[in-house]
């Protein structure tokens, strides 16, 4: 993606359900005020798993306007993705009367598809388990919809009336980065004058629980769930699973300014990159991030020290904290130890593939209020990681230019700049 066909990008709406705030005014509540959503899953019974840690969403489909037909035909991370964009579409100012359906677009972020969903009719179609053979008979009507990730789209787009370029970006942890990057190639290079662009992803289930307990990613500081997430924490063990959903209405910039929108930032730079390494395996430089984040920038036509505020992906796993350290100070340079970085998965956990985009709203919302979300949890710093990663507290501090990072199991890594339109 380039920037030269002059076509700027910006985000006219934001819509989010995550871990302890449904809706963008409560999000940044939470995020501004340090709280933590991470406590003892409930959404199963857990015991008996390494990791009984997440941060879920007190959803009811019922009060966002979702009937017991929306429920069945859609998995969570699907309805999470339609009220989201719901909220989106009604901050946008856009209403169906407003947009040319062949000229808008939908691109949807999705890490591990219809967990729940799927996870659920297994057991239904084995008996819970007990047969070789699984019975199809039992099995819902929707089930190939749980099956196919393109259900995410597709159900976003019937909800707006989306009938231009609908896609579904399944890259891992940087789905919810990857998906909105290419949204922003859609309306650069004018393949669409709007597009629908998040991600959503509810995999609070046995099934993966128990793949991340096979491979210690996760946490085990059960008695503690509150504080569990731990990024650049020296006793870090481990992310906290999460789930939930945003979703941002995309925009040309005349446009959006001669209808009178309200612009929130505009996307002015994206990359992305693969280490060709290991599945899980990251290096110690940071060389893959790093050349993420300078091609982004560059794209922005900015340099490192215009970078007032980093994004982290922060996990809170010791291999990927110490890796993001590496790449911040290699494509930044000194200006690293000059940047305020933090990491929101220290309170709303890690949802995999929906985590870029919510991201993505912690950073335009930042840039909107001049104030850095904190890293909760962040009580002594690994020495390795010695950047200023604000613990605790948010800070005020003047944001104008925000970069957002993301890595991923297969070796992906995604940057974006965000900037201040006015």
């Amino acid at each position: 993606m380039t920037g030269d066909s002059g076509r700027r990008v910006v985000i006219t709406g934001i819509g989010v359900v995550a871990p302890g705030a449904i809706g963008t005014k409560d999000f940044w509540g939470l995020l501004s005020a340090g709280r933590t959503a991470t406590r003892g899953i409930t959404l199963f019974d857990p015991a008996g798993y390494r990791s009984r840690v997440a941060a879920e969403v007190d959803f009811d489909p019922a009060e966002h306007g979702l009937g017991p037909q929306d429920v069945r035909r859609m998995d969570r991370a699907v309805q999470f993705a339609v009220v989201a964009a719901a909220e989106a579409m009604a901050g946008s100012g856009l209403g169906p009367g407003d947009l040319d359906p062949y000229r808008t677009g939908v691109t949807i972020g999705s890490g591990v598809g219809a967990t729940m969903a799927l996870d659920r009719e297994y057991r239904v179609v084995s008996d819970g388990g007990r047969l070789e053979t699984v019975d199809h008979t039992y099995a819902v009507p929707h089930l190939y919809d749980y099956f196919v990730p393109s259900s995410f789209a597709a159900e976003v787009a019937w909800a707006v009336g989306a009938e231009g370029p609908t896609a579904v970006v399944s890259t891992g942890c940087t789905s919810g980065l990857d998906s909105v990057g290419y949204a922003t190639g859609l309306v650069r290079e004018g393949s669409a004058d709007v597009v629908i662009a998040g991600a959503a992803a509810a995999p609070i289930s046995p099934i993966t629980v128990a793949c991340f307990d096979a491979i210690r990613a996760t946490t085990v500081r059960n008695d503690d769930p509150e504080h569990a997430s731990r990024p650049f924490d020296r006793s870090r063990d481990g992310f906290v699973l999460g789930e939930g959903a945003a979703i941002f209405v995309l925009e040309e910039y005349e446009r959006a300014k001669a209808r009178g929108a309200v612009v929130h930032a505009e996307i002015a730079g994206f990359a992305t990159r693969s280490n060709a390494y290991h599945m899980t395996g990251l290096r110690p430089d940071g060389r893959e991030m790093a050349e993420a984040i300078t091609t982004a920038l560059r794209e922005a036509r900015i340099g490192p020290e215009t970078v007032d505020y980093v994004n982290a992906h922060g996990s809170g796993t010791r291999q990927n904290d110490r890796h993001e350290t590496a790449a911040f100070k290699r494509s930044l340079g000194e200006h690293a130890y000059r940047t305020p970085v933090s990491s929101i998965k220290s309170m709303i956990g890690h949802s995999l593939g929906a985590i870029g985009s919510l991201e993505i709203a912690a950073s335009v919302l930042a840039i909107g209020n001049d104030v850095v979300p904190p890293t909760a949890n962040l009580h002594e710093a690994d020495p390795e990681c010695d950047l200023d990663y604000v613990p605790l507290e948010a800070r005020q501090h003047r944001t104008d230019t925000v970069l957002t990072v993301g890595s991923g199991f297969g070796g992906f890594q995604s940057a974006m700049v965000l900037r201040s339109a006015a």
